[in-house]
């Protein structure tokens, strides 16, 4: 881990569906999954979208008897997707343990065990050889996980929808991927609610939700999610010190994202903002109590 104490690692930084085709080479075409690892600590997991299933191939012997927890923002298919496909599952001795929002028709284990089992998908959760343990979480929790203090604030989105802030080893992390100003009747667009603030207060990273251009976000507003603008002035007026783009719009290849990420560290830039990247596959972020190497 070249000696950081917290590494950050994008497994997959898509939204809505993944995608594939040579226009995605350089970001990647996986949904929504980021790790967290510490020395000496089980590992912390972003989302369970389809980049769960090349990072399951990364710890390649290390699948067996893997003991990881998940924080899952919400259960749209491009967060779940990539859970039956994770291989440490396929052994028994491993371990999963995912905390994710209360939902209307049950238990996060229940309503997930309705989307995995057929017709939707040959397999059951029980038919995995790992277990997968699920936690409800309220809309403002703090939950203990080994030596990391995780908050779990609700975001406005479709559904019931969580925002992480994970306090590790004196780094804070907070992960925002799916946050829609305009999806809630009764707010204004503009409007950056507490909850947010309070996730990405002072951050070294915030991983935050960059689906729109401005130019996209007037026909798309209901959708649940923000322009690239709106994400850089959550991380300027939490005051984090960088900020990573994340949840690529699926018709957004690399060269689009190139100028986005452009356009975003120039609005940032004029507002005394935090360093901007754009979240891309691959990218390992490692961090101590001093900043990002």
């Amino acid at each position: 881990m070249s000696g950081g104490t917290v590494r950050v690692e994008f497994h997959g930084v898509r939204g809505s569906t993944p995608c594939a085709g040579p226009q995605y080479a350089r970001y990647g075409g996986h949904s929504a999954c980021v790790s967290i690892t510490a020395p000496g600590e089980r590992p912390i997991i972003f989302d369970l979208g389809t980049g769960l299933t090349p990072y399951g191939e990364l710890l390649g012997g290390a699948a067996d008897g893997f003991q990881a927890t998940a924080l899952l923002t919400h259960l749209h298919w491009d967060h779940v997707q990539g859970l039956p496909f994770f291989t440490p599952l396929h052994h028994a001795q491993s371990a999963l343990d995912v905390y994710a929002p209360g939902q209307v028709g049950g238990s996060v284990g229940e309503v997930f065990g309705q989307m995995m089992r057929p017709p939707f998908f040959p397999i059951t959760l029980d038919q995995l050889h790992g277990s997968v343990r699920f936690h409800d979480v309220g809309c403002d929790e703090r939950i203990i996980v080994g030596d990391a203090l995780v908050t779990a604030r609700i975001v406005p989105h479709v559904g019931p929808t969580l925002g992480f802030r994970v306090d590790w080893h004196g780094v804070a992390i907070a992960y925002v991927s799916d946050h829609g100003p305009g999806c809630c009747g009764g707010r204004h667009d503009e409007t950056i609610v507490d909850e947010v603030l309070a996730l990405c207060d002072g951050a070294d990273l915030v991983i935050h939700d960059a689906q729109h251009t401005q130019a996209e976000f007037g026909a798309k507003r209901d959708w649940g999610h923000c322009s690239f603008d709106f994400a850089v002035r959550v991380a300027r007026e939490a005051g984090a010190r960088r900020l990573a783009l994340f949840h690529h719009c699926p018709t957004h290849g690399d060269d689009v994202i190139d100028r986005i990420l452009l356009d975003a560290s120039d609005a940032s830039d004029r507002l005394g903002g935090p360093t901007v990247l754009a979240a891309a596959e691959g990218m390992k972020l490692d961090f101590d109590r001093v900043g990002v190497r």
